[in-house]
């Protein structure tokens, strides 16, 4: 199930990018380098073609080893798009409860966007599976600590500003997961298919959320 894989991993890879060209690719090398979460958002409109061809084409999706989802997700039109598509999670960048009980009635795991203390637990009281503090740049992890004070129950996952240096301080101060982007899978390095370099950014993050 994801929420396992995902409470183990305690990583989502996030792809935001202007190209999918490389896609498989890309895939095959944050798998080999141990992410076993990955999201491809919608700021790329041929994500759902990407992800409904590889969560079919791919042995790791079709058997649980790893999940691929959809980000980005804003309202419910890009639910039903995204769910569509297959996407095996959903993260939205903004707590919004329709998106959020569309995928709790399609039994597909939601990693809903929240900031403050009030939203972040709407967002759990509506059914999300995980809730992503976002933006959490600069908040830091004091903040997901101070909000789990009073509601240890929360599955948080910062995103935002993340990356092998702070990674570990977020999961000590109680976050279950963190989403990862640009420095995990640079938009240049894709342009230069430097695949060995992506994979020891990768590889690094992997191993920073397992201290």
């Amino acid at each position: 199930m994801f929420s396992e894989v995902l409470s183990e991993s305690r990583l989502v890879a996030i792809l935001r990018l202007d190209c999918l060209d490389q896609a498989p690719r890309i895939v095959d090398t944050l798998l080999e380098a141990g992410v076993r979460c990955i999201e491809f958002t919608l700021t790329n409109r041929k994500s759902p073609l990407w992800v409904s061809r590889l969560v079919h084409e791919h042995p790791s999706f079709r058997t649980g080893q790893a999940f691929l989802g959809m980000g980005s997700v804003r309202n419910l039109e890009e639910a039903k798009m995204v769910l569509d598509a297959g996407a095996q999670f959903v993260v939205t960048p903004i707590m919004q409860p329709e998106v959020i009980r569309c995928c709790v009635e399609a039994k597909v795991p939601i990693a809903a966007g929240a900031l403050t203390p009030t939203e972040i637990a709407t967002a759990w009281d509506c059914g999300a599976s995980f809730v992503k503090v976002f933006p959490a740049r600069g908040l830091g992890p004091g903040y997901i600590k101070d909000v789990l004070a009073p509601m240890p129950y929360l599955k948080l996952m910062p995103t935002g500003g993340i990356d092998a240096r702070n990674a570990g301080d977020y999961l000590a101060a109680g976050a279950v997961a963190v989403g990862v982007g640009g420095t995990l899978c640079s938009p240049v390095l894709v342009e230069k298919q430097d695949w060995d370099s992506i994979h020891a950014a990768a590889a690094s993050i992997v191993q920073a959320c397992r201290l």
